[in-house]
């Protein structure tokens, strides 16, 4: 009788912490999705900076540039 009461709550432990790791596994894949979508939005963000800085210092450049004989637009 023992023994089967030690094999009852031996599967019953193993029973629960099977259910804890499937939760673990979970918060864990969430965690994941989210840090990889805040650093892809911060990737993106910087992209569209630079980018930005780019087409304003060309544009400023293209300015000073320009022949003095035509006036600037």
């Amino acid at each position: 009788m023992s023994t089967l009461i030690t094999k009852f709550f031996t599967g019953l432990a193993l029973l629960c912490l099977l259910s804890a790791c499937a939760e673990l596994k979970e918060a864990g894949h969430s965690i994941g999705n989210t840090t990889k979508n805040v650093t892809t939005d911060i990737g993106h963000g910087s992209r569209d900076t630079v980018q930005a800085i780019g087409k304003g210092t060309k544009r400023v450049v293209k300015s000073i540039t320009q022949d003095p004989a035509q006036p600037s637009q």
